[in-house]
C-alpha cells in the first residue's frame, strides 16, 4: 500500500469520540430490532436501547432504525458497519 493511501486511511473527517447516527433498514419481522440492538451493543456497550428510533415504511413492509452510538474510532465504525451489513435481517445501513 502506498504512503498516500495509508495517510488517506488514517485521516478522517470525524473527530473521535463523537455521537454518530446509524440508520439500519430491514424488512418488518419479529426480532429485527433486538438483532440490531445486539450488534450495536457489542460495539458500543454504552448504547441505550430506549434511544433507538423506529420508523415504518408507508406499506409497513420495511422498518428503519436509527441508533446514535458513541463512536470512539474508525475501526469501531468499520466493524459495526460490517457486522450490520453481514446480518441476514439487515437490508441496508447508512
Amino acid at each position: 500500500m502506498s504512503d498516500s493511501k495509508k495517510t488517506e486511511l488514517r485521516d478522517s473527517l470525524i473527530e473521535y469520540p463523537s455521537d454518530f447516527p446509524l440508520k439500519i433498514f430491514g424488512q418488518q419481522q419479529a426480532g429485527f430490532a433486538q438483532a440490531v440492538l445486539q450488534v450495536v451493543n457489542k460495539h458500543d456497550p454504552t448504547f441505550v436501547a430506549s434511544s433507538m428510533e423506529m420508523r415504518t415504511s408507508k406499506t409497513a413492509r420495511y422498518v428503519s432504525l436509527t441508533c446514535t452510538i458513541r463512536a470512539t474510532s474508525r475501526e469501531q465504525l468499520d466493524a459495526i458497519y460490517q457486522e450490520l451489513c453481514d446480518h441476514p435481517m439487515v437490508v441496508m445501513v447508512l
